[in-house]
C-alpha cells in the first residue's frame, strides 16, 4: 500500500516565483490542495483538512501570530517564503515554523523538513525580543481584588507612584478587561488605547522596546502609564497570551506595576471575559490582593483567597487592606488572624481610610505624592518599602509632570 502524499496549501499573493515552486512541487510528489487567495482564505482552507504544509509569500498582508496559531491548531504548519532577512525575523516570532528562500530547491526541501517534523514541534509564537530574565528583567507586580470595588485601582496607582517617587522606573500597565480606569485617575486623555497598540504589534510581530516605549505615557519623571482598553468589549482584541508578551516586554523598562480585573472565571477557555486577568497572574513575580475592610468586603477577600491559590498557585502573594478605620470595630490583629486562616501566613497591610485625599487626587487628576503629605501616601511608600526594601526614599519627595504626553 503506498504512502498518503504529502498536502500542502499556497499563498503566494502573486510572487514571481509562484509558478516555478508550482511545477517543482509537483515534481516532488507534493500536492497543492488550494492556491489560496489571502489569509482568511488560507485560514478557511487549513480548517477544511488535510494539508500538513502552508507556503506562505511573507510579503502577503494580515499573516500575524492569530493566523499562524489558527493553522497550528488545525495541524498545518507554516512555511515562510521570503529573501528579507528582517521580515524573515519578523515571521519566525510569530510562529512560522521556518522560512526559506524563494528558490525553487530551498522550498521544495524546506516543506519537506517541515512535513517531516524535522524541526521544533508546533512552536508557539515568540512575540517580544529575547531578555536575560534574571539580570535585566524587572519585577512584575499583579494588583488584585476580588469584587466590590476594593480600591484595586486606587492601590496600583498609589504603590506605581510611591515606587517611582522612591528612584525606581516603573510602568503601570492597565489591563482591566472590563474597562480601565487608570488614565482618569492620573488625568490622561486617552485617545488611543496603549494595550490595544501594544497588542496589535505583538501580535504582527513588531513589538520592540522603542515601540512599546512609543505607545506608554509619561506621567512622572519615573512613571510611564500603558492606557488600558476603552470598553470591556475590545477585549476580544487582546488574544490569548499577548497580556503575557506586554508584561515581558514592559518589564525590560522596569518594575511593573498591573491592575486587572476582578474576575477569575473559566480560567481553561482560551476566549473567557477574564482571560486577560489570568494570563497576568501568570506572568506575575507577585500579586498583591487587595480588600476592604468593611464586612462585606472582608468576606469576599477570604473567598478571593481561595480563589487566587488555584489560579495564581504558588505565586507570592501580599494582602493590603483597604480603608481600614478604627470605627468599624475591629483590630488589624483581628483582620490578619482572617487572613492567616484562609491563605496561611501572609504578610499583611493596611492602608487607612482617607477619602478627601483621594477624592483630591482623582478630580484633579494628580498622584498622591503630588498632593502633599497625607497618611494614604506615607502608607503606600511603607507598602513599597517592603516590598522592595531598597527602595526606600525621603518621603514626599515630589515630582515633575508631563501628564499625557506620548515618549
Amino acid at each position: 500500500m503506498s504512502e498518503p502524499r504529502l498536502c500542502v496549501l499556497l499563498l503566494a499573493g502573486g510572487a514571481s516565483w509562484e509558478a516555478d515552486v508550482l511545477q517543482a512541487l509537483g515534481q516532488a510528489g507534493i500536492v497543492v490542495t488550494k492556491r489560496c487567495v489571502d489569509v482568511p482564505d488560507l485560514m478557511a482552507s487549513a480548517s477544511a483538512g488535510g494539508a500538513g504544509v502552508a507556503v506562505v509569500a511573507g510579503e502577503v498582508p494580515h499573516l500575524d501570530a492569530e493566523a499562524v496559531m489558527h493553522l497550528l491548531g488545525h495541524d498545518v504548519r507554516t512555511l515562510g517564503v521570503t529573501a528579507d532577512a528582517s521580515l524573515a525575523d519578523r515571521l519566525l516570532r510569530v510562529g512560522v515554523v521556518e522560512t526559506c528562500a524563494p528558490e525553487v530547491v530551498s522550498v521544495v526541501d524546506a516543506v519537506q523538513r517541515v512535513a517531516a517534523r524535522e524541526v521544533v514541534a508546533d512552536p508557539g509564537p515568540d512575540l517580544g525580543p529575547q531578555r536575560d530574565r534574571v539580570s535585566q528583567r524587572g519585577r512584575v507586580v499583579v494588583v488584585w481584588g476580588p469584587a466590590g470595588a476594593p480600591g484595586r485601582t486606587t492601590v496600583a496607582a498609589g504603590l506605581a507612584d510611591a515606587l517611582a517617587t522612591a528612584d525606581r522606573q516603573v510602568v503601570l500597565v492597565d489591563a482591566d478587561p472590563y474597562g480601565g480606569t487608570l488614565a482618569q485617575h492620573l488625568g490622561v486623555l486617552e485617545e488611543v488605547s496603549g494595550l490595544l497598540a501594544v497588542a496589535r504589534m505583538a501580535n504582527l510581530g513588531t513589538l520592540d522596546d522603542s515601540a512599546f516605549v512609543r505607545c506608554c505615557r509619561r506621567v512622572g519623571d519615573r512613571l510611564d502609564l500603558l492606557t488600558g482598553l476603552p470598553r470591556a468589549d475590545r477585549r476580544v482584541e487582546v488574544r490569548p497570551g499577548v497580556v503575557g508578551t506586554v508584561l515581558d516586554a514592559a518589564a525590560a523598562l522596569g518594575t511593573v506595576v498591573v491592575d486587572v480585573g476582578f474576575g477569575l472565571e473559566d480560567a481553561d477557555l482560551p476566549l473567557a471575559r477574564d482571560r486577560m486577568t489570568i494570563d497576568a497572574l501568570e506572568a506575575a513575580d507577585e500579586v498583591v490582593v487587595v480588600g476592604s475592610a468593611e464586612p462585606s468586603g472582608l468576606a469576599r477577600l477570604a473567598r478571593g483567597l481561595v480563589e487566587l491559590r488555584d489560579v495564581a498557585g504558588g505565586t507570592p502573594a501580599r494582602v493590603v487592606v483597604n480603608r481600614m478605620r478604627s470605627t468599624l470595630g475591629w483590630s488589624e490583629r483581628d483582620i490578619v488572624g482572617m487572613v492567616e486562616g484562609y491563605a496561611g501566613p501572609v504578610p499583611v497591610h493596611f492602608l487607612p481610610e482617607d477619602r478627601a485625599t483621594v477624592d483630591r487626587a482623582l478630580v484633579a487628576g494628580r498622584s498622591l505624592t503630588e498632593l502633599g503629605e497625607s497618611r494614604l501616601a506615607t502608607s503606600f511608600e511603607q507598602l513599597a518599602s517592603a516590598m522592595f526594601p531598597a527602595a526606600a526614599a525621603p518621603a514626599h519627595r515630589l515630582r515633575s509632570r508631563r501628564a499625557g504626553t506620548a515618549r
